[in-house]
């Protein structure tokens, strides 16, 4: 039974880590105060061609910026400023 389990080990395939430049917070870069809903050309920055929200890993937003932005973005799209779907 133990010669089985160095036999797997032994398979495993070994893969190198990956070193990623981490992004930035845009809105931090720019000091950003406070997401205003009515915003709407900053929003659409953080919206894909779908109308979805583009999630922080693909962003570089931090957490803070990401739970605002999410917030604004639904803000404007229940007032009609931004679509829910593409269009």
């Amino acid at each position: 039974m133990a010669n089985n389990k160095k036999q797997g080990a032994a398979k495993r395939k070994v893969t190198k880590e990956r070193k990623t430049k981490r992004k930035s917070c845009g809105l931090c870069a720019e000091k950003v105060t406070g997401l205003d809903y009515k915003d709407t050309l900053r929003l659409r920055k953080y919206i894909t061609d779908r109308g979805k929200i583009v999630p922080r890993r693909i962003s570089g937003t931090c957490a803070k910026h990401q739970r605002r932005l999410t917030e604004a973005i639904k803000r404007a799209r229940i007032i009609a400023l931004l679509p829910f779907t593409a269009e």
